[in-house]
């Protein structure tokens, strides 16, 4: 056997780090405050601040693999913890602010977070559920200038480096940062993401076809930096040396779009209901922003083909892409192959809609009761996926493995279809199917549809209990402003795609839909809300 020679170099977000701040010094971080005023650094400052972080970690005592938590909005200061933090050997664990206090406080005990690094402004939250964890000690990174007591500053804590410090030696498959799941089907679990599989997910991120960011890019992550490492992108554009303009706390349409037009933006990245919102305002006023091409990278749920087509009318295309907390998260990316291009605009979209076709070294494979399914773009079945930056295990639970194959696979729990081309299509959670005369109707095909009636702002299929059919399709739908549109008008406007079977039998008019902390409908409340639903009293029965 003829062996290679070639250097055992480890793969660790350190060097990252360093080409950052070597190469890309002087490239901006831009950082919007509460107040909403603008914070700006560069890759330099954040290279200095980060090593800081990491020396004052060690003199702290922190040994490797000890989790320090993160409870912080999108600005320069986490973007500090991400490379501070997992170079001084210790493991980033950043908590979703948005989930209740009780969920945070099982999560830090679960994870054995030692310390804690929190905004100013997240105080209050912390307060909620402090008394049930057991933080060693708690750093807060003052924001807005008003005074803290109670607490050490994060600024002491960084002066208490003395400039020496040196990289542990890290192997490449040690822990450098964890994610919990949201748990809306149970207690969150746990994924730990080694320095190796965040280093194989930026390279692949990065690449034209996919998140295609380089160092010209302007890049605006609105997913949150506490939601899977915001999707990978703090690191990728690190790697890439392009500048980062992180949102803070003001996630509304008029916010982000006045700063994507201030600071010229080039990649923007967050959820399908972020975009509805940049669409429903730019609508409003399409001549008020003057905007660069953006590419919206939309991930956390399917993105309705008729947002893509609206956003597309302003120079604002979709590049619509699906993952996980146990993916790291890319798994797939929708873009047009070379022999796409001639085909019709309608078909195109209905490519763009689909999930896409996997990111390099990831595998799929669609499982039913038969076995692995064909690629026909047809046939349903689970999702299952495996590859060098997806999980294999979770973390510290007695069933770690539940949830993946004897094989290797990790199962996602989504229903899809793969076609001929290798593009999948996610048609709904296994828990969101219609289950409806023993026949699957895919509830994300229809909210998608409604989405693009030009009266319906928001919509959310879900199963209700019906005495004949076992469960029946309803809509929970939003109107847009000062529209309106009837049952029946909805209906029929679904039935120009969809057998008569698949329609809802009820529409319900709201005004909000419960969500998950990541965005995404929460279908579970719907069903639980109208668990009791009394058919006689249905007037579309």
């Amino acid at each position: 056997m003829i062996r290679s020679s070639m250097m055992d170099y480890p793969l660790t977000l350190n060097h990252i780090l360093e080409r950052a701040g070597k190469l890309f010094g002087t490239v901006e971080i831009v950082s919007r405050l509460p107040d909403k005023s603008l914070h700006r650094c560069t890759y330099a400052d954040v290279y200095d601040r980060s090593r800081r972080l990491a020396e004052a970690l060690q003199k702290a005592g922190i040994r490797r693999g000890d989790r320090v938590a993160t409870l912080m909005w999108n600005h320069y200061a986490h973007l500090e913890a991400y490379f501070g933090i997992p170079a001084s050997g210790g493991v980033l664990h950043t908590l979703n602010l948005r989930l209740h206090q009780n969920d945070i406080a099982y999560i830090v005990n679960h994870a054995e977070d030692r310390f804690l690094i929190v905004d100013d402004v997240l105080l209050p939250l912390l307060e909620k559920f402090k008394d049930l964890t057991s933080f060693e000690r708690v750093f807060v990174v003052n924001l807005t200038g008003l005074p803290v007591s109670g607490y050490e500053s994060y600024e002491d804590f960084l002066e208490t480096a003395e400039g020496h410090f040196e990289y542990p030696d890290l192997d490449e498959r040690e822990a450098a940062a964890m994610c919990y799941t949201s748990g809306t089907t149970g207690r969150p679990k746990g994924v730990v993401y080694s320095h190796r599989s965040l280093v194989l997910h930026s390279l692949a991120c990065v690449m034209k076809d996919y998140l295609s960011i380089g160092q010209n890019d302007v890049v605006l992550p609105v997913v949150p930096m506490f939601h899977v490492n915001s999707w990978g992108i703090p690191y990728d554009a690190a790697m890439v040396g392009a500048k980062q303009v992180l949102p803070g706390p003001h996630l509304d349409a008029e916010s982000l779009l006045n700063l994507l037009e201030s600071e010229q933006v080039t990649t923007a990245a967050g959820v399908p209901t972020i975009w509805m919102a940049i669409a429903n305002a730019l609508e409003k006023e399409p001549e008020r922003w003057k905007l660069k091409k953006i590419r919206m990278i939309v991930g956390g749920s399917a993105a309705p083909e008729g947002l893509i087509r609206t956003l597309d009318r302003f120079g604002l295309p979709i590049v619509h892409a699906w993952g996980m907390t146990e993916t790291a998260p890319l798994g797939t990316v929708s873009y047009l192959k070379d022999n796409m291009f001639n085909w019709s605009e309608d078909r195109q979209y209905t490519v763009r809609a689909k999930q896409g076709i996997a990111a390099p070294f990831v595998e799929m494979r669609i499982v039913n009761d038969k076995g692995e399914a064909p690629w026909d773009g047809v046939t349903m079945g689970e999702l299952q996926v495996r590859g060098p930056w997806i999980a294999g295990t979770y973390y510290g639970t007695e069933d770690a493995t539940q949830g993946f194959t004897a094989d290797g696979w990790f199962r996602t729990g989504d229903i899809a279809t793969i076609d001929s081309e290798g593009f999948m299509k996610i048609t709904d959670r296994i828990k969101d199917l219609v289950k409806s005369g023993g026949e699957w109707i895919s509830s994300v095909d229809l909210e998608n549809k409604l989405m693009g009636h030009q009266a319906v702002a928001e919509a959310a299929v879900f199963a209700i209990p019906h005495p004949k059919w076992n469960e029946r399709p309803a809509a929970a739908v939003i109107l847009k402003a000062g529209m309106q549109a009837s049952p029946e008008v909805l209906r029929a406007y679904l039935e120009e795609e969809f057998a008569k079977w698949w329609l809802p039998d009820v529409f319900l008019f709201v005004n909000e839909i419960p969500r998950t902390s990541s965005g995404k409908f929460l279908k579970s409340a719907l069903r639980e809300l109208y668990k009791e639903w009394e058919w006689k009293e249905a007037s579309n029965e």
